[in-house]
């Protein structure tokens, strides 16, 4: 699908493989990593798609905790649709976690607030992995930050950005005849959090009530620096504080 799109940033070919791997983002390129991982695996037959599909039931009554992680890991065997996943993933990914600054906290609040909201609705609908529906939240919010940007399909129909995960979706009924489930709820997912982090803080005096806490943030950033010194600021003990001071006559 990958190959149907053209428009954006510079190709992969253009840089080493190793140098364009390193360039990626902390949180883009960990999963990535998994991903590529993690579908080796499945085709070395050394874990089966079975053991790695998200249930309510195993999760929660069998104490099969990594079922929660490994859903937006596996996007199929090795192949070239594989290829086309990865592609678009770690594209999109990249892209929003570099414009989300110097620190991967707020990319990263976002995969874990999308993440757990998939994780909420998937026992409703059926839906075993979770890895496309994940990306096409990544996919959307970056569509419409970047409105007018130009894309391209087979070289031929040009459309802007905000049309992209509208032409994914019909891409996807005409391959495979059905409706695609994970990218409508992607796409839900990706209109909630653009909403209330892109429009809703314009409208509410900068009220912004998808930020990550400032626990999160120093989990990425470590404790604030002294913005004089440079240095992280550590509390003051008054009394020791007024022990040291000179006495004013």
């Amino acid at each position: 699908m990958a190959a149907l799109l053209g428009g954006g940033d510079g190709q992969i070919g253009q840089i080493p493989l190793e140098q364009w791997f390193f360039e990626m983002p902390v949180c883009t390129r960990w999963w990535t990593t998994a991903t590529v991982v993690t579908s080796a695996l499945v085709q070395c037959h050394i874990v089966t798609p079975f053991q790695l599909f998200y249930s309510y039931r195993a999760v929660f009554y069998k104490s099969q905790y990594w079922r929660l992680v490994t859903t937006f890991f596996y996007f199929g065997p090795l192949s070239l649709d594989l290829l086309f996943h990865v592609f678009f993933l770690q594209r999109y990914a990249r892209m929003l976690e570099e414009s989300s600054g110097r620190s991967p906290a707020h990319f990263a609040w976002l995969i874990g607030f999308a993440s757990a909201f998939l994780l909420c609705v998937a026992p409703l609908f059926s839906m075993a992995f979770l890895g496309s529906a994940l990306s096409s939240t990544l996919v959307y919010i970056w569509s419409r930050r970047n409105p007018d940007t130009r894309l391209s399909f087979l070289g031929v129909f040009v459309f802007r950005a905000p049309w992209l995960p509208l032409v994914l979706m019909l891409v996807s009924v005409l391959l495979h005849s059905h409706l695609p489930k994970d990218e409508i709820f992607g796409t839900v997912i990706g209109h909630i959090w653009y909403y209330f982090n892109d429009i809703y803080p314009s409208l509410s005096d900068g009220h912004r009530p998808l930020d990550p806490p400032q626990w999160w943030i120093r989990l990425f950033e470590g404790p604030p620096a002294d913005t004089a010194t440079g240095t992280e600021a550590e509390p003051i003990n008054h009394d020791i504080a007024a022990a040291a001071a000179p006495e004013v006559r």
